[in-house]
């Protein structure tokens, strides 16, 4: 069974963890790297939390002694909601806790009036791709170099929700 609830803001040491975590495991899926957050200082961190909208933790009860089993984040800024910062441990995938950080996600946005649900996912990371597809988003056409490496594209894709 997964679990899927909100960071508390008092749990910055846990987020910056498993976001590191995250970082070194997947370096090429997401828009930052291991070596520029490492060095972040506690009130970076605090800041990262009041700074998104929401962030997600997802934990699987058979691996609870673990820690989180994944993370995500949706941010709204200005603009649509997006979807970032999604990961989930290898010895957690296929375990569902991808899709019920997405659900989570979705609804969250859902609730705040948006209709539709974005996120930037790199184009050689199949296996993210195909969760995405699974959870009923599309490509919308865009594309863009990945921040952290220029050399990797990322597509843009939507969800209507």
């Amino acid at each position: 069974m997964v679990l899927v609830r909100e960071v508390d803001a008092g749990e910055w040491e846990l987020l910056r963890d498993v976001r590191l975590a995250a970082l070194r495991e997947a370096p090429s899926a997401f828009g930052s790297t291991y070596e520029r957050e490492a060095p972040f200082t506690e009130e970076q961190w605090r800041g990262r939390l009041a700074a998104r909208a929401v962030n997600f933790f997802a934990f699987v009860e058979e691996l609870a002694d673990a820690g989180p089993a994944g993370l995500t984040a949706v941010f709204e800024g200005d603009g649509p909601a997006e979807l970032v910062s999604m990961w989930v441990r290898p010895t957690a995938r296929g375990r569902g806790v991808g899709e019920a950080l997405v659900t989570a996600a979705a609804d969250w946005a859902k609730a705040r009036d948006h209709d539709t649900l974005y996120l930037w996912v790199t184009e050689s990371n199949e296996a993210a791709r195909r969760l995405y597809e699974r959870c009923g988003f599309t490509a919308t056409g865009d594309t863009q170099p990945l921040p952290s490496d220029l050399a990797l594209q990322e597509i843009r894709m939507s969800r209507a929700l």
